[in-house]
C-alpha cells in the first residue's frame, strides 16, 4: 500500500508477541480485514487486538495514544481504545506497536445504523466533548496545512482521477470551498480523521470512535468533516445543527473534506479500493450538498 512498508505477517507478530509478552502467546490471533492505511490489525483472543504500523515513521501514532487515550476517555461518551501493553522495536520489525482491548462492533455504514440521524446526534455530542476537553500545555498539535497551501496538491489529485471523478465539479467545489478564511481561533483536541472506517456500530447505534492517530489541538473544523465523510442530507443536518460553528469552520471543513477525500483516490485506487469507494461518496456529498 505504501512505498517501504514494513513486511508484516502472522508469523512475525506471533514470534514478536511470544517474545515479549509470553503471557499471551497461547491466544489465538486471526488477522482483522479492514480498510485502514496506517496498521496492521489482528485479533488477540476474544478480548485484545494488535497494531502493527506499517510504517516506522507511524510508531508516534502509537506513542500518542497510548499516552492519552487514558487522559481522554472519561471525558467522552463513546468508546475510545484502552491500550494494554506496548510492544518494543526489534531487528526484525523496527518499530513500537501496541495491544489495546477490542472493541465489539461493525464499521459504520448505511447498513449498520438503524437510524442515521440518531447517529449523527451522537457523534455531534462526542465532538462537542471532545473539543471541550481542558488543553494542557503539553498536548501534541494536529491538523493540515493551511487550504492555501493545499490548492495545488489537491487540484492535481482531482485531474489524477478524471476517470472517477467529474473534473469540472469537483474543481469548482474546491476553489469555492477553499474561498474559507483561514483558522486563527484557539485550539482545542480534535481527533482529525473522522471517517466511516474509525466508528463502530452495534445494535445500530454509533458505539465507539477508534484510531486516534491524528488526534491532538487544532482547528475543530477538522471534525466537523463527517457532515460530508460520514452522513447524508438528512444526518448532515442534524450533526450541522448540533454543533455550534460559524459559517468559515464549515467551510474550511468542507474543503478539507474534499482535500482529503481527492488525495485518497489516486494514490489507493490500486491497492485500498474499499477505501476509494468512500472517498468518492464524500465528494458526490459534497456535491449534493453544494446544490
Amino acid at each position: 500500500m505504501h512505498e517501504n512498508q514494513l513486511d508484516i505477517n502472522i508469523d512475525l507478530v506471533r514470534t514478536i508477541i511470544n517474545k515479549q509478552f509470553p503471557e499471551y502467546g497461547d491466544l489465538p490471533l486471526t488477522p482483522v480485514n479492514s480498510t485502514g492505511t496506517v496498521n496492521v490489525i489482528y485479533r488477540l483472543g476474544s478480548e485484545l487486538t494488535v497494531r502493527m504500523p506499517r510504517l516506522s515513521k507511524w510508531s508516534k501514532d502509537i506513542e500518542k495514544e497510548t499516552t492519552w487515550l487514558p487522559r481522554l476517555s472519561p471525558h467522552l461518551s463513546l468508546e475510545i481504545p484502552e491500550p494494554v501493553a506496548v510492544g518494543q522495536a526489534t531487528k526484525i520489525y523496527p518499530s513500537i506497536w501496541a495491544i489495546y482491548r477490542w472493541i465489539s462492533g461493525e464499521v459504520y455504514s448505511d447498513q449498520s445504523v438503524s437510524d442515521e440521524k440518531e447517529a449523527a446526534k451522537q457523534l455531534a455530542a462526542f465532538v462537542n466533548e471532545f473539543h471541550s476537553i481542558e488543553v494542557p500545555s503539553d498536548a501534541p498539535k494536529a491538523g493540515r496545512r493551511p487550504l492555501a497551501e493545499l490548492c495545488e496538491i489537491t487540484e492535481r489529485a482531482v485531474r489524477e482521477a478524471d476517470d472517477l471523478l467529474d473534473v469540472e465539479r469537483v474543481l469548482l467545489a474546491w476553489r469555492e470551498s477553499a474561498k474559507a478564511s483561514p483558522w486563527d481561533g484557539i485550539p482545542v483536541w480534535i481527533h482529525a480523521d473522522l471517517l466511516r472506517p474509525n466508528l463502530l456500530v452495534e445494535a445500530g447505534r454509533l458505539k465507539a470512535v477508534i484510531d486516534f492517530g491524528s488526534c491532538g489541538i487544532g482547528d475543530p473544523c477538522f471534525d466537523l468533516v463527517p457532515a460530508w465523510s460520514v452522513f447524508g442530507a438528512e444526518g448532515r443536518q442534524v450533526f450541522q445543527s448540533t454543533i455550534t460553528a460559524d459559517p468559515d469552520t464549515w467551510l474550511r471543513a468542507r474543503a478539507y473534506a474534499l482535500h482529503q477525500a481527492a488525495l485518497i483516490v489516486p494514490y489507493y485506487r490500486e491497492t485500498n479500493p474499499g477505501f476509494v469507494d468512500l472517498a468518492l461518496r464524500t465528494i458526490e456529498q459534497v456535491l449534493l450538498d453544494m446544490e
